[in-house]
């Protein structure tokens, strides 16, 4: 696959902000975030959201960082560093969500902007844990989809947040359309977690026009931090001033080579590994 460039000694990376929560087992949210965005040659600025307790096996609690503190972190990364892009990850509450929403207006960053964001509606963990506050789905609906370049979500939150459940590729166009529908200028509808299909494909989608990436379904159990390193791979890919779709296609690649790379951690799923490319430089 093509890589994005690395850049050189001396000189100042492109910068992506990415908006989100931890995870103490170091296998998605802001560490997930942050290790494929330096391996996609960008500095990566945090603003944290939420602090959990987790490790491979679930989810045990979160902490919610005031709103205002969130918010705060925005705003003073993008006055003195800038940033090319951005991305969210779990944000846990309306009140945080509503935060991100309006500082992202204030500082230029969403949809119709010079600063796209993708948007990862988190709301549960892969163990089924949840990561959103169910009164929070509406704040995710309209405040947060209407400012998304690009949503990703997985099924389970597909469901939670549009109703449908996607169970084909009649179903996925459905969602893909709503998601659109709520506001979003491309939506994603990811197919890894369709365990019936030979194939993992993902669906995108602007409002005419559909396209499919699709890449051999994997056997192993160790993606932990899949979704959070796709949307990361995406929002790095943009700031290195790739179309939608070529960032989509470069991510999917991105997340295949990782899952390939990955491995056993705890006694539970192990994360997606982009520490592949340190074996694959000239």
């Amino acid at each position: 696959m093509q890589l994005l460039p690395l850049a050189e000694q001396g000189h100042t990376p492109i910068r992506v902000l990415t908006i989100a929560g931890t995870d103490s087992g170091g296998g998605a949210g802001i560490q997930a975030d942050s290790r494929t965005m330096a391996l996609c040659g960008v500095h990566a600025c945090v603003a944290v959201a939420a602090v959990t307790v987790q490790n491979s096996v679930g989810v045990s609690g979160f902490h919610e960082i005031p709103p205002e503190t969130v918010a705060a972190q925005v705003r003073c990364v993008v006055e003195d560093i800038g940033v090319s892009a951005a991305k969210t990850g779990m944000l846990a509450s309306t009140e945080i969500i509503e935060a991100v929403a309006a500082v992202c207006s204030e500082v230029g960053i969403g949809r119709d902007t010079d600063v796209p964001l993708v948007v990862d509606p988190v709301c549960a963990s892969m163990h089924g844990d949840p990561l959103l506050h169910a009164s929070a789905l509406e704040a995710v609906r309209s405040a947060l989809i209407p400012l998304a370049t690009v949503v990703t979500p997985n099924l389970d939150e597909i469901r939670l947040i549009t109703g449908i459940e996607v169970i084909d590729d009649r179903t996925a166009r459905l969602a893909a359309e709503a998601l659109h529908g709520l506001g979003a200028q491309w939506s994603i509808v990811k197919g890894g977690h369709l365990r019936t299909s030979e194939s993992s494909t993902d669906l995108l989608f602007d409002g005419d026009r559909f396209l499919e990436f699709s890449s051999p379904r994997l056997a192993t159990g160790n993606d932990h931090g899949g979704g959070d390193t796709l949307a990361a791979a995406i929002a790095s890919a943009l700031a290195h001033g790739m179309s939608v779709p070529d960032a989509v296609a470069f991510a999917k690649e991105w997340v295949t080579k990782c899952l390939e790379w990955s491995y056993d951690l705890g006694k539970g799923h192990g994360p997606v590994n982009p520490l592949w490319r340190l074996h694959e430089q000239p």
